[in-house]
């Protein structure tokens, strides 16, 4: 059992807590993710660690409240106790010869791509962070991010707080103006992560994005979280969980990955109405 160090509401759907799990604190690196599981009748579900504190021997952990298994896990409070807490898996972010990159994150993405950040910030790299939410009310990590950038760019989609427009906006006004990055890292939605791909393309800047499929064992055994890269005009197979979860952007077949994301939208969408049906019943 793994202790909930501390909880706190980030915007009305997003939840950051801290669980006391030592021996992942003192191992995890930026990029890397755990699976837990709420209870024993509980599933597998993988989160990324978005920061550690080794000698306090805890791991942060940022979640939507989008399914059944992230509703029972904003339920619990601090104090209480998750089943299982296994990591750390997949393999940490590259920063080695970096010394000037970009990282773009769009909505909880930003919790994945914080850390990230952080990790550039503490090797002495220049950070040009951009962030983008749908609205002011969904925004998260700020002043995390402002803390650890050179240069920090915020989005809205409707326009309610800094800039309006999507995350594609300023990287393609600084690509167009000359700038130059080592790197590209972007983490957030498919979607948003394709069209970044897109952008940085005809400037020839190497792209690095984070992939989340579904995952259940987290060592490459089920096969769920498989996706198709174009690697020398052939399709190979691929596992998030062992073989990433960064990938060359530049390789993923997003069409297809955006497919086997929708695939169990239904399903899950039921579970969770289930689930907070069960929860409201209880209290």
């Amino acid at each position: 059992m793994y202790r909930i160090a501390s909880k706190k509401n980030l915007n009305p759907t997003v939840t950051q807590m801290e669980i006391e799990a030592p021996l992942v604190a003192n191992k995890a690196l930026p990029g890397q993710f755990i699976i837990l599981r709420v209870d024993e009748a509980g599933e597998r579900i993988p989160l990324t660690v978005a920061g550690t504190d080794p000698v306090r021997g805890t791991v942060k952990i940022i979640f939507q409240i989008v399914g059944a298994t992230t509703e029972l896990l904003n339920y619990k409070n601090e104090g209480e106790y998750i089943q299982d807490f296994v990591g750390p898996l997949g393999v940490p972010t590259h920063t080695d010869g970096i010394r000037k990159v970009c990282i773009v994150g769009g909505g909880v993405g930003c919790a994945i791509a914080m850390p990230v950040a952080q990790a550039f910030h503490d090797l002495g790299a220049e950070v040009v962070s951009i962030i983008g939410f749908r609205s002011k009310d969904l925004l998260i990590l700020e002043d995390e991010f402002r803390a650890c950038s050179d240069r920090l760019i915020v989005m809205t989609d409707d326009g309610s707080y800094a800039r309006h427009g999507n995350v594609t906006v300023p990287l393609k006004e600084m690509l167009e103006a000359g700038e130059t990055f080592d790197t590209i890292i972007t983490i957030g939605p498919l979607i948003m992560m394709k069209f970044v791909t897109l952008t940085a393309k005809p400037f020839g800047v190497p792209v690095t994005v984070s992939m989340n499929p579904i995952m259940i064992d987290g060592t490459g055994m089920c096969g769920g979280c498989r996706l198709t890269l174009i690697e020398d005009g052939k399709r190979v197979t691929k596992f998030a969980c062992v073989d990433g979860p960064d990938f060359d952007g530049y390789k993923v077949d997003f069409d297809e990955a955006m497919s086997r994301g929708r695939m169990y939208f239904d399903f899950e969408r039921h579970a969770h109405e289930e689930t907070c049906n069960l929860l409201k019943g209880a209290n």
